[in-house]
C-alpha cells in the first residue's frame, strides 16, 4: 500500500464518523461505530507519512475478579473498592497512559445499584455501563468553521441539570474538574472519573491545576478546601517496566492539615527488593483503616462493616 492509498483510507475513515481530514485539518480523534477508537494524523503535521491508530476493546468485561487474578490487586483490596463503590463514595483513579485507568473505572461501575440513574460523559464513549438507567453523553468537535464545540465542561454543567444520581467523567482533563468536584459536592455521591498522573500526591496537584484552568480566580487553600470535601477515594494504577498493570496505591483523603491535603494510603503494592529481568514480584500490604475514615463510617449506614472487617481479616490472614 502506498502513501496516497493510506490517506484515501484516512480521509474515508475520517467522514465515516463525520469528520474531515485535510492540510487544514490534519488531526482526526474519533469513536467507530463498534466502539473502537480511531487516531488519524496526516501531513503536514505527520512528518514520515499518514499514520492511522485503531485501539479496540476486548469483548469480556474485566470485573474486580478477574482483575485480582492477573494478579493487579490482593482480595482485600478488591473487596474494599467493591464495598467503596456499593457505598457511593467519590472515587479518582490515577495513572498513566495505558494502565488500566478505563478497565478500573469498567469494574467499579459493576457494583453501582441497578436503580440509580447514572450519567456518563466522554470525549469519546468508551465505558461499557451495563445498569439499565444509563444517559451517555459525549462531546462535539468544532466544526471546520470553528463553532458548536460541546466540551465536557458543557456537558458536566447540562448533567447537573439532568438529576443523576452519579456521575461518572471518562476522564478529567480540564477545567470541567472543578463542575465535577461541585457536582461531587452537592448530593451526587458515588461519582468517578480518571486523570493522568504518576502518584496519589501528585493526582491532587492535577486537580489543582485542572481547577485552575476554569479561570474562577479562587485562592489555592479554597481549590484545596473543595477538593479534599469532595473527593473520598484515590485509586493509583500503574503499567509497570514487564507490562503488568497493579493497582499500587489505594489512598483515602481526610482533609487538611494546615494548607496541606491529609491522605493515608491503606493499601500499597511493595516490590522485592530483589527482581527479575522479565517479571515485576511484590507484595500488597494494608496499614489498616483510620479511625475517622470515610469507608467505615459508610458501611456502617450501608450495613457493610462486617464485610469490609472480613476483608481486612482476609489481608491479616494472607
Amino acid at each position: 500500500m502506498n502513501e496516497k492509498q493510506l490517506l484515501e483510507i484516512a480521509k474515508r475513515i475520517a467522514n465515516n464518523v463525520g469528520r474531515r481530514v485535510d492540510e487544514s485539518n490534519p488531526l482526526c480523534d474519533a469513536r467507530l461505530a463498534d466502539g473502537s477508537r480511531v487516531n488519524v494524523v496526516i501531513p503536514p503535521i505527520a512528518l514520515d507519512g499518514v499514520a492511522i491508530s485503531i485501539r479496540k476493546f476486548k469483548e469480556q468485561k474485566l470485573g474486580l475478579r478477574e482483575l485480582t487474578g492477573f494478579g493487579a490487586m490482593s482480595p482485600s483490596m478488591a473487596r474494599v473498592l467493591m464495598i467503596a463503590a456499593r457505598c457511593r463514595l467519590n472515587i479518582i483513579i490515577s495513572g498513566g497512559t495505558g494502565s488500566g485507568k478505563t478497565t478500573m473505572l469498567n469494574a467499579l461501575s459493576q457494583y453501582i445499584g441497578n436503580d440509580e440513574r447514572i450519567l456518563t460523559i466522554e470525549d469519546a464513549a468508551e465505558l461499557r455501563i451495563q445498569q439499565p438507567h444509563v444517559v451517555r453523553l459525549e462531546t462535539r468537535p468544532a466544526s471546520t468553521e470553528g463553532s458548536g464545540a460541546i466540551t465536557q465542561r458543557d456537558l458536566v454543567i447540562n448533567a447537573l441539570r439532568m438529576r443523576p444520581e452519579r456521575i461518572i467523567l471518562g476522564e478529567c482533563r480540564g477545567a470541567e474538574a472543578f463542575e465535577m468536584l461541585q457536582a461531587m459536592n452537592t448530593g451526587h455521591d458515588g461519582s468517578m472519573s480518571t486523570l493522568h498522573a504518576n502518584t496519589p500526591r501528585d493526582a491532587m496537584s492535577r486537580i489543582e491545576s485542572m481547577v485552575m484552568m476554569a479561570n474562577l480566580a479562587l485562592p489555592l487553600p479554597a481549590i484545596r478546601r473543595t477538593i479534599v470535601s469532595a473527593v473520598n477515594l484515590i485509586i493509583q494504577v500503574n503499567r509497570l517496566r514487564d507490562g503488568s498493570r497493579k493497582v499500587t496505591s489505594i489512598s483515602e483523603i481526610y482533609g487538611l492539615e494546615g494548607e496541606a491535603p491529609v491522605m493515608e494510603e491503606i493499601f500499597k503494592f511493595v516490590p522485592d527488593e530483589e527482581q527479575s529481568k522479565d517479571k515485576i514480584t511484590g507484595q500488597f500490604v494494608s496499614s489498616g483503616l483510620s479511625s475517622r475514615s470515610e469507608i467505615t463510617i459508610r458501611a456502617s449506614e450501608y450495613g457493610l462493616s462486617r464485610e469490609l472487617d472480613a476483608a481486612f481479616d482476609m489481608e491479616a490472614m494472607a
